[in-house]
C-alpha cells in the first residue's frame, strides 16, 4: 500500500475513533449505572504470575486487599498432560527459563465477565485461557490457544469478548467471554503481545514484539528479532484493515537507533494519538494516528544503578507499563529496569520526580481516575501514585511477582471463593 493510501486509511480510522468518543462516554455512564443496580462492586484484579493467584483489591482509597483467587485449581491435571508430551514439556521448560526468569508463568492477564461472576485469565505456561467462577473457585471453561504460550489480553468495551495473544503461533484468538467459544482469530507479526480495542470495539490493534528471549540484543543482531508490526483488524470480519511498520516511521523521525518492537501503549481519550514504549528504551514515543507519523520521542532519566548491559534486561524491556489519566493530560510510566515510576505532563512531556519502585511491570488507572496503579513485581506489591501530584499515596502487599493490574467488577459482598 502506498504512503498516501496509508494516510487515507489511518485518517478514516482516526475520524471514526474521534466520533466514537461521545458515544463511548455515554455508554460507560450507562454501564456504571447498570453495575450499581446489579449489585456489583468495582475492584482491581492483580495477577500474581509466579504463584498462580490473583488478588482482588479496592479500586481506590487505601487499595486494601479484599480476597484472593487461585487461578490454577487444575494444576496437577495440566502438569500431567505437559509431562506426557515431549513437545509441550520443552516449551513449558523454555517458558520457565526464558520469559519466566526461572519461574513458571501461571497468570499473565485477567478480566471480569460483565455480570461479575467470573474471572477470565490467560495462563502462559499452560497455553490457555480459563474462566474461574468467583463464587466457587472452579473452572467454567477452558480454551487452549494455538501454539504453546498465551499472553496479553484485551476485553471489548461491551465486555462480551476477550482477545488473547498466542505468542508462539503468531495468532490472536477472540473469544466469547461467557462461553469461551472462539468467535474469530487473525494472524499477526512475530510474538503478538499487547491488544487494544478501539472505536467502541470496532477495531482491534495488536502489537507484535518479535523474539525477546535471546541474548542477541546488540543492535547488530536486530534482524534476528523477527517481524515486528502493528496489525489492525475489523472485529466483525477479523479482516486486516492496516499494518503499521514502525521501523519506517522511526527512521523517518531520525530515530533509527530505537527498536520497532512496540510494547505497552496508551491512546488519548479521543484515540487520535498513540503513546508507546519500545524494547531497550528508557522513554516512550508519540504517534499521530491520522497523519501516520511519529511526532515526539521522550527520553526519561536513567537510574545510575541500572546495568547498561542490554542482555540483562528482562525480555528486552527497559521500561514496560504505561497508562493515561482519564482527562488525557498525564501519562504514567513504569520504568521497569530503572526501578521507578513517574507521571509525565502530556503537553510539555515534563516528568515528575521519580517514585522509587521495585521492578514496576505495569500501570493502570484507578477506578476513581485519580491515581496510577503500578505493579511492583520485585517487591510483591502494588503502589498507587497520584496523577495530580506525582506522589505515592498507597502501597498494598500482594502475591508473588504481580504483573497485570485491571479494573474489574465483582458482587458487592464478595470476599473470595467459598471453600470446596
Amino acid at each position: 500500500m502506498s504512503d498516501s493510501s496509508t494516510r487515507r486509511v489511518l485518517g478514516c480510522l482516526a475520524t471514526a475513533l474521534t466520533m466514537a468518543v461521545a458515544g463511548t462516554v455515554t455508554a460507560a455512564a450507562a454501564s456504571t449505572s447498570d453495575e450499581h443496580s446489579a449489585g456489583l462492586r468495582e475492584v482491581m484484579f492483580v495477577g500474581n504470575n509466579w504463584d498462580g493467584t490473583a488478588d482482588v483489591i479496592k479500586s481506590g482509597g487505601d487499595f486494601a486487599r479484599i480476597g484472593r483467587v487461585n487461578v490454577i485449581p487444575d494444576k496437577d491435571r495440566r502438569l500431567a498432560e505437559i509431562y506426557l508430551n515431549p513437545v509441550k514439556l520443552a516449551f513449558f521448560l523454555g517458558i520457565r527459563q526464558g520469559p519466566g526468569e526461572g519461574h513458571d508463568q501461571f497468570v499473565d492477564d485477567m478480566y471480569a465477565t460483565p455480570d461479575g461472576s467470573a474471572m477470565v485469565v490467560s495462563r502462559p505456561s499452560f497455553a490457555d485461557v480459563v474462566s474461574i467462577d468467583l463464587a466457587t473457585g472452579g473452572i467454567n471453561w477452558r480454551f487452549p490457544v494455538s501454539g504453546y504460550r498465551s499472553d496479553h489480553m484485551a476485553v471489548s468495551p461491551d465486555g462480551t469478548r476477550v482477545a488473547v495473544s498466542a505468542s508462539t503461533s503468531n495468532t490472536v484468538h477472540v473469544l466469547d467471554i461467557a462461553t469461551g467459544e472462539q468467535v474469530g482469530s487473525f494472524k499477526t507479526g512475530d510474538k503478538p503481545h499487547e491488544n487494544v480495542f478501539t472505536d467502541g470495539g470496532r477495531y482491534l490493534w495488536n502489537m507484535s514484539i518479535g523474539e525477546v528471549n535471546t541474548a542477541l540484543d546488540d543492535p547488530f543482531w536486530d534482524r534476528t528479532k523477527g517481524d515486528r508490526r502493528i496489525t489492525v483488524v475489523d472485529t466483525k470480519t477479523f479482516r486486516q484493515v492496516k499494518v503499521i511498520d514502525m521501523r519506517r516511521r522511526l527512521d523517518a523521525f531520525g530515530r533509527s537507533d530505537l527498536s520497532d518492537a512496540v510494547r505497552p501503549v496508551a491512546f488519548t481519550p479521543d484515540e487520535s494519538t498513540l503513546y508507546f514504549q519500545v524494547s531497550f528504551f528508557h522513554g516512550f514515543v508519540e504517534y499521530d494516528v491520522a497523519a501516520d507519523r511519529i511526532t515526539r520521542v521522550k527520553t526519561l532519566p536513567r537510574n545510575p544503578a541500572t546495568s547498561e548491559d542490554r542482555t540483562t534486561w528482562v525480555n528486552d524491556s527497559r521500561h514496560h507499563g504505561m497508562s493515561m489519566s482519564p482527562r488525557g493530560d498525564k501519562l504514567c510510566v513504569a520504568g521497569t529496569m530503572d526501578d521507578y515510576a513517574t507521571i509525565v505532563d502530556r503537553a510539555s512531556l515534563r516528568e515528575s520526580p521519580p517514585v522509587t519502585a521495585s521492578k514496576p511491570y505495569w500501570a493502570t488507572v484507578s477506578g476513581d481516575g485519580m491515581s496510577c496503579v503500578i505493579s511492583e513485581s520485585g517487591a510483591d506489591s502494588v503502589t498507587a501514585i497520584d496523577f495530580a501530584t506525582g506522589r505515592k499515596v498507597a502501597t498494598v502487599a500482594v502475591g508473588d511477582h504481580p504483573q497485570r493490574v485491571r479494573i474489574a467488577h465483582v458482587p458487592a459482598n464478595w470476599t473470595g471463593p467459598s471453600a470446596r
